[in-house]
C-alpha cells in the first residue's frame, strides 16, 4: 500500500541510514528525504538509494541552490523538497528528471511552484496556515495540485488536513529526531501510518 508519507529526517547520520530506511519502509512510509543540513547528508541518501530505491522513493530535503540538485541526483536520489520557493532549483530539478516538492505558504508562490513545474506543494509551516486556509487556496489552485502539510500536521490532526483537501503529509520530528533508537522510529512509524490510515478511512478516500 502506498501512503502520501514524505519521512523527514534531520540529523540522520549515514550509520543510522540503513537501519531506519529499512524499518521506515516496513511500516509502510515509502518517501524519504535526508534534509542536506544533516551529517554527511549525501553519503546517508547513496547508501539509501543503492539498497531501497526499488522499494522506495529516496531524495533530499532543505535543497536551496541548483547545484545541490545535481549532488543529490549523483547520489542516486530522485525526490528534492524544499523550506521555500525557488522557480531555479525547481527548473533544475525537472531538468535532472527528478520530482520537485517546494515550500510554499502563498497563492502566489503556489502558483509560481506550479508555472516551473512542480510536481508537489509542500505547505510549510502547516501550522501558520492551518487547515482552513489550505481550503481556501485550494479553491484557486488548479484541481488536483498535491498539496502536503509539513509542521504542525500529525497524527492528532491528519483527518482536519485531509478533509480540507490536503494530499499528503511530511512527518519530521514526530518520527525522528537526533538520539532515536530505531525501535524508537519504528514504534513511532507505526503509530503515523495507522493514523493516517484512519484518517484516510474517515474520509472515504483511497491510501
Amino acid at each position: 500500500m502506498s501512503r502520501n508519507l514524505i519521512a523527514i529526517l534531520r540529523g540522520l547520520t549515514p550509520v543510522e541510514a540503513l537501519p531506519v530506511t529499512e524499518n521506515l519502509i516496513e511500516a509502510g512510509i515509502t518517501r524519504i528525504e535526508v534534509p542536506l543540513n544533516s551529517p554527511e547528508p549525501l553519503k546517508s541518501i547513496e547508501a539509501m538509494a543503492r539498497t531501497f530505491s526499488a522499494r522506495a522513493e529516496i531524495g533530499a530535503g532543505t535543497v536551496l541552490e541548483p547545484g545541490q540538485v545535481l549532488d543529490v541526483k549523483a547520489a542516486g536520489g530522485t525526490l528534492i523538497v524544499s523550506p521555500d520557493c525557488n522557480p531555479e532549483v525547481i527548473r533544475a530539478t525537472k531538468a535532472e528528471g527528478l520530482n520537485s516538492f517546494p515550500g510554499v505558504m502563498t497563492p502566489s508562490e503556489c502558483f509560481t511552484a506550479l508555472r516551473n513545474g512542480a510536481d508537489g506543494l509542500k505547505f510549510f509551516p502547516a501550522s501558520l496556515i492551518g487547515p482552513d486556509g489550505l481550503k481556501a487556496m485550494l479553491a484557486v489552485l488548479p484541481k488536483g495540485t498535491a498539496t502536503y502539510a509539513v509542521g504542525g500536521a500529525g497524527a492528532d490532526n491528519f483527518a482536519d488536513w485531509i478533509k480540507a483537501g490536503a494530499a499528503g503529509f511530511g512527518i519530521g520530528t514526530a518520527l525522528f529526531k537526533p538520539g532515536f533508537t530505531v525501535a524508537e522510529v519504528r514504534e513511532r512509524a507505526d503509530r503515523i501510518v495507522a493514523a493516517y490510515d484512519r484518517a484516510v478511512a474517515v474520509n472515504g478516500q483511497g491510501s
